[in-house]
């Protein structure tokens, strides 16, 4: 009988928590051994990752995970380069038009602006890090698994669904664990919806986050590749690192601009206002005709 991408991807989703679950508690007394003092939450974050990442390469064949990140991936290198630059520099502009309405209207406020400033290059490399992860399973491997199962548009809504909601599905709790606490792990499973019950966190989160996962997605599809969206995506993880560093006085700036929720550089209005007319203009600007993945 046939499995679909989707179900195979289920089964090794539950698996790999399931293993997290387990494992999360034993990692915490390791990291205590060794002298470490992190929150549970974040190692339990980190082991889950882990679980996920074994479990994906042990069913590799089934989701046919080698063929989906060559597709992504498979460009020649110096048009590559410039796409993702391109992609980038389109980020940058949208994030710049958004830094420039906030401090138009007294969103500055008094701060170490310089300081902030020394901190691009730090979260400039981070961002690459996060960019290409996150490209490579959401864009690479989720949606162009999931458009065998559904087609292109739903697979391109169901992706950016998921892209949105994985993104606040994490412990805002922060507790410490020394000794061996065998529930640890479903406690923080637990608390890991917490957000979401918080209508001002949740919404505007998942509004902005499904806008911009549509966008890095239509980016996929239209080129064929993944380093478009990955010059995007890094382009708004550095903007979304540097807000709270420069937009000191939110309160002082309409909540459209402000943002609200987990991420505020895409939790206002404008963003998603700016997100949308990235995707009306997107063909055009990534330089892209319609391409088979």
């Amino acid at each position: 009988m046939h499995r679909s991408f989707t179900a195979r991807f289920v089964l090794v989703l539950i698996a790999g928590i399931v293993a997290a679950i387990m494992l999360g508690p034993i990692a915490a007394v390791a990291v205590s051994a060794a002298g470490w003092r992190f929150p549970f939450p974040r190692i339990f974050d980190r082991t889950v990752m882990a679980t996920l990442l074994i479990a994906m390469l042990f069913s590799a064949r089934d989701l046919n995970l080698i063929s989906l990140l060559r597709r992504g991936f498979s460009h020649p290198p110096a048009p590559s380069i410039a796409r993702a630059i391109r992609g980038f520099v389109v980020a940058i502009i949208a994030i710049a038009i958004l830094f420039g309405l906030a401090l138009s209207l007294g969103g500055g406020g008094v701060g170490d602006h310089e300081a902030a400033a020394a901190l691009i290059p730090k979260y400039f490399l981070s961002a690459i890090v996060i960019a290409f992860i996150e490209e490579a399973f959401f864009r690479a491997f989720l949606l162009g698994g999931m458009r065998g199962d559904f087609g292109e548009r739903i697979a391109l809504i169901a992706s950016a669904a998921i892209y949105a909601v994985a993104h606040l599905v994490r412990s805002p709790a922060r507790f410490y664990v020394t000794g061996y606490e065998p529930a640890a792990g479903l406690v923080t499973l637990a608390h890991s919806i917490d957000q979401f019950t918080d209508p001002a966190i949740a919404i505007p989160t998942l509004i902005g986050l499904f806008l911009l996962g549509i966008v890095l997605g239509e980016a996929y599809i239209l080129t064929g590749s993944v380093y478009f969206s990955i010059g995007l995506h890094c382009g708004f993880v550095l903007g979304a690192k540097m807000w709270p560093k420069i937009i000191l006085n939110r309160a002082a700036i309409p909540w459209w601009i402000a943002g609200g929720g987990a991420i505020p550089l895409i939790g206002g209005a404008a963003a998603w206002v700016i997100a949308i007319a990235i995707l009306a203009m997107l063909r055009p600007i990534a330089d892209a005709p319609r391409a088979a993945i």
